[in-house]
């Protein structure tokens, strides 16, 4: 006999991106704080609605892009002036006009990696398996439903029904893992 089936969370539909705004506001005012909403195309204003700070992937491009800089420079600077100093025609061991190159392409590739790597680890990524995905109901969400899931290990989590059913969803469910 199988284990029995753990609460992934409550899934609540909705038909149009305005009740869909509405519910995210009387979650967010409810104080959820494990919970996310689905929808087939970027609502403007969900952000708000949803109380989502700003991203902190810009940080992350941003030191990326400092630690490239100063790592092109000061290997420039190492090799030129201590690890194989070499003057050629009367021109200084270091400049930083010759080890632009080197720092710009560094620069970039190391923005890159932060960019990429900050937002996997902000986005918990890799995650291999969801349990929305099992639901019938909810692949609709790429198409022309809207939907709310308020995960199980929310604080709040015992009152979702009630809040869910007060923000007019048209059909709840639970969702099990």
């Amino acid at each position: 006999m199988s284990a029995p089936a753990k609460t992934h969370g409550l899934l609540a539909e909705f038909d149009t991106p305005a009740d869909l705004m509405a519910a995210a506001l009387k979650c967010r005012d409810a104080g959820y704080t494990k919970w996310d909403v689905y929808s087939p195309f970027p609502i403007h204003g969900m952000d708000d609605a949803m109380g989502l700070k700003k991203s902190l992937v810009g940080w992350f491009t941003f030191t990326g892009g400092c630690t490239g800089f100063t790592t092109g420079m000061t290997m420039i600077w190492f090799m030129n002036k201590f690890d194989y100093p070499l003057v050629v025609g009367g021109k200084p061991l270091f400049t930083p006009l010759y080890a632009f190159p080197v720092s710009y392409e560094l620069t970039i590739l190391l923005s890159a990696f932060g960019t990429l790597f900050g937002l996997a680890a902000l986005c918990r990524l890799p995650k291999w398996y969801n349990p929305l995905f099992k639901n019938e109901r909810f692949k609709r969400a790429s198409n022309d439903k809207f939907f709310i899931c308020i995960e199980a290990v929310d604080p709040k989590f015992g009152h979702a029904q009630e809040t869910l059913q007060s923000a007019g969803a048209k059909i709840i469910e639970t969702v099990e893992d």
